[in-house]
């Protein structure tokens, strides 16, 4: 019998990739990458507002057609008998929440001359957080007189979500509101253009970014009212009726791949089109989520991904980003859970503070003060930090928090900044477990995916002390295609969900285990953490933060000895 491939295709936040995999094993015989050539490293930005994050619709369009072509032509390459109606199914991936302003034919109003100076008028990124007031807007209007559907979404509504950037939309440019027909998710938005089918009255949405995104659910018959709606603005109550009144999970067919799309891309047309997902939902599928795991994708921000079988009773978990039936596995809900920058944070420090002393290349840098703190012992720096570069996203679930470093003094190096920067990442982390299980969602492993969970040990090993769990990582360095490709191969008919699962991921030989000695340290300094990420970032918290930097001091002493 000839092999059977899937492709999956993941948007990212700089670029998007592809990844071609025969269905029977997950060898990946196909892979390529296209950077987004707009603005910086993909994103447009406006220099008087850090908030602003937008995208080029046309940079995805074109990275569509390039990943395709590449991961077919290294695919001939590889196996010297493929052929490209081997291919049955595609599965794409996309951040969120990430909204398309479109008009009546589904056309991103972006890609129209007269928007396209326009930075409103573009994709608006995840990492936009411009809509803060809005968000604000929403939580309090939303816990006012829709407490049951705030429950759901962790009880506060985030600035990047959709109704945020909808509302903030119609507030500072009218005009681009105006032209608005309808808005689509990137992850909705892209398979739409695959199959042909943009009328934004019947593409096909996605419940992952529709439940976590959008308040959506069938418990209060989809969106939230036009009451509701109304109050916000009555502009929103109208756009509702050109919105969408059911979503579907990803391992349904959206449809075939249309006859122009067949053409561009070099495949058959009809080929099976998956219903579109968030990245990290389907990098959590690639990485073999299951009830009692928890999938953690590490890369420039994390997210954080469980499941359990929705014939369980529930709680409803405050300041996550949502819980949603099938946004992840369908007969399972879905809760979402991250942070609003790691990788970003790493980075950054590295870009502006990180002397050449320790290398040329941000590459040469980052090695440095890898070898340099690998055998630093935890609590030796005397530093401290907090994770808020980019502000909270769980559990505080604030954009206006900002990051915070305490205890250096003259003598402090880059490398123990650096080292504090990821201890603060695994803090964050310990809190978002922490929070879960308090509502009875047991976690029983951690599986780890993304670039900086197979580059960066030291940072694995910091994450098991802290976390106080064996880190496992997962094999495929692509796990949000990888789970793409099987929602893909699942739209095919090929198999189940769950049996693609089992044939096509697999974890690392390699796992990273506590040391039971450094455990014992992080867990005084998560205790202090817990007083700055109290202090800073709750409302309500009292008390004295004098002793902070005294333990900080004694810890570091005893740490040097």
């Amino acid at each position: 019998m000839h092999a059977r491939y899937s492709l999956g295709l993941d948007f990212g936040t700089n670029s998007c990739r592809s990844l071609l995999v025969d269905i029977a094993d997950g060898r990946e015989i196909g892979t390529s990458t296209f950077n987004y050539p707009s603005g910086d490293m993909g994103i447009l930005t406006d220099p008087r507002d850090p908030n602003v994050a937008r995208q080029n619709p046309q940079d995805h369009l074109d990275g569509l057609q390039s990943v395709v072509l590449g991961a077919l032509q290294q695919a001939r390459d590889t196996v010297p008998d493929f052929d490209p109606s081997q291919v049955i199914g595609i599965g794409i991936d996309t951040t969120g929440s990430t909204p398309v302003f479109v008009n009546e034919q589904g056309i991103p109003l972006g890609l129209l001359p007269q928007f396209a100076d326009n930075l409103n008028a573009m994709i608006w990124l995840w990492k936009d957080h411009t809509a803060h007031a809005e968000a604000a807007e929403i939580t309090a209007l939303g816990n006012q007189i829709r407490p049951n559907i705030m429950a759901k979404c962790g009880g506060i509504y985030s600035s990047e979500w959709f109704w945020s950037k909808i509302l903030r939309l119609r507030r500072i440019d009218p005009a681009v509101f105006d032209a608005t027909f309808s808005v689509l998710e990137h992850c909705d938005w892209l398979p739409a253009v695959l199959i042909g089918s943009t009328d934004p009255l019947t593409a096909p949405r996605s419940v992952c970014s529709a439940g976590h995104k959008a308040m959506f659910s069938k418990e209060w018959g989809g969106l939230p009212g036009k009451e509701f709606l109304t109050q916000l603005d009555p502009a929103l109550a109208d756009l509702r009726d050109r919105l969408y009144d059911s979503a579907q999970t990803a391992d349904q067919k959206a449809g075939g791949l249309c006859a122009e799309w067949a053409q561009r891309l070099g495949l058959p047309e009809g080929t099976a089109v998956a219903v579109g997902a968030m990245d990290a939902h389907m990098g959590a599928v690639g990485a073999g989520i299951k009830d009692g795991a928890l999938v953690k994708i590490v890369g420039t921000s994390t997210c954080d991904i469980m499941v359990t079988p929705n014939d369980k009773t529930l709680a409803d978990i405050p300041g996550v980003c949502g819980i949603v039936d099938g946004s992840v596995l369908n007969g399972y809900y879905g809760i979402e859970a991250g942070q609003s920058a790691v990788g970003d944070i790493f980075l950054w420090f590295v870009n502006h503070f990180v002397p050449e002393s320790y290398g040329s290349t941000n590459n040469e840098k980052f090695a440095s003060m890898g070898k340099a703190i690998a055998d630093q012992k935890p609590g030796a720096s005397g530093l401290l930090a907090l994770d808020w570069n980019n502000g909270n996203r769980t559990i505080l679930v604030d954009p206006r928090l900002t990051g915070l470093l305490i205890g250096q003094t003259l003598h402090t190096k880059p490398h123990e900044v650096y080292r504090a920067y990821i201890e603060a990442t695994a803090f964050g982390a310990l809190t978002i477990i922490n929070r879960i299980e308090q509502y009875g969602v047991p976690i029983k492993e951690v599986i780890n995916t993304g670039g900086l969970s197979i580059k960066n040990e030291t940072m694995m090993q910091i994450y098991a002390d802290v976390i106080n769990r064996p880190m496992k990582v997962s094999r495929s360095e692509q796990t949000c295609a990888l789970g793409a490709a099987i929602f893909g191969a699942t739209a095919a008919g090929a198999d189940t969900v769950a049996n693609l699962q089992t044939r096509m991921t697999a974890i690392r030989e390699k796992v990273y285990h506590p040391i039971s000695e450094n455990v014992a340290i992080y867990q005084q300094l998560y205790t202090l953490y817990k007083s700055l990420h109290d202090a800073f970032g709750t409302p309500d918290w009292t008390g004295n933060l004098h002793h902070v930097m005294k333990q900080l001091i004694n810890l570091r002493a005893q740490q040097r000895q």
